[in-house]
């Protein structure tokens, strides 16, 4: 098994053709398909399920596609560490949609400009998801807002991970113009929450919030964006928490009633020991914000 192999079987992966992987990596087919022959033979599985010209990861090829990336993304941190920076690296940065949406922009755009020879690769998720990542070594860094369970410096020891504080957040209940006559999120009549998927602290402070756990008469609608939970609560179908930055980001129809619903720290999540110089360059471009 060597970090070549590796990196074909990633593309396959990704691809999930022989075709467009060796066009991608600017091999012949036959190459790639005996490279990835050899390593089924190595780890003593098949790591595709091949039916016809059709390919699709096995189970096995699923659980190992992850270590393959993080066998990849270990040697790019050593290779980081080892030259101090010089070759930029790459960071792999995750962060939730409001933080994407709002904070992470500036961020960003700034540290670019600052360390061009560093590729940024950045993904979106609920903050229990991101905290998962980053722990298992799948994302190098998180912005996040911690879960409950892990809000406190020895939870995060007792799982190798380190947090400091970013931004805080005001978070805003947003009810539809119908819901003009409540002053407090109890008041709320309508019984439907549009929130991201299970792991989101927002979601569990809104369930929190309007006392959801203990009324079995709600719903929560699961959606992927702000943009939609705002429609959605436009059209007078549901409610939503959200921070105040994002919502001043976005077109909101007038007359929609919006409550404040408390404040809550993003912070920046690393594994400890983490010394990367293309992270300690994030941390040093955030003591500039």
């Amino acid at each position: 098994m060597d970090l070549e192999s590796l990196n074909i079987f990633c593309i396959v992966a990704a691809e999930l053709s022989i075709t467009r992987a060796a066009s991608r990596l600017g091999r012949v087919q036959s190459n790639v398909t005996t490279r990835i022959q050899q390593l089924e033979a190595d780890v003593g599985v098949e790591l595709f399920v091949r039916s016809g010209k059709r390919l699709s990861l096995s189970t096995a090829g699923e659980r190992f596609l992850d270590y393959a990336k993080r066998l990849l993304a270990l040697e790019e941190e050593a290779r980081n560490v080892v030259t101090g920076g010089l070759d930029g690296g790459v960071l792999r940065m995750g962060c939730m949609e409001s933080t994407a949406a709002s904070r992470l922009p500036a961020v960003l755009a700034a540290y670019h400009a600052r360390y061009p020879a560093t590729r940024l690769e950045v993904s979106t998720g609920p903050s229990r998801q991101l905290l998962e990542q980053v722990r298992t070594g799948r994302l190098d860094c998180a912005f996040l807002a911690l879960p409950p369970a892990a809000g406190d410096d020895a939870s995060l020891a007792d799982m190798g991970l380190v947090a400091e504080k970013a931004w805080l957040e005001e978070l805003l209940l947003l009810a539809p113009t119908s819901e003009a006559s409540a002053d407090t999120p109890r008041a709320i009549r309508t019984r439907s929450l549009a929130a991201f998927a299970q792991g989101c602290s927002y979601r569990a402070i809104a369930e929190q919030l309007l006392g959801i756990p203990d009324s079995p008469g709600w719903q929560v609608q699961e959606m992927g964006s702000y943009h939609a939970m705002i429609a959605c609560v436009a059209a007078g179908a549901c409610v939503t928490v959200l921070p105040k930055s994002v919502l001043e980001l976005a077109k909101v129809p007038t007359g929609l009633n919006t409550l404040p619903a408390g404040q809550v720290e993003t912070c920046l999540l690393w594994r400890s020991g983490y010394k990367v110089p293309a992270f300690q360059n994030l941390q040093n471009q955030m003591k500039r914000v």
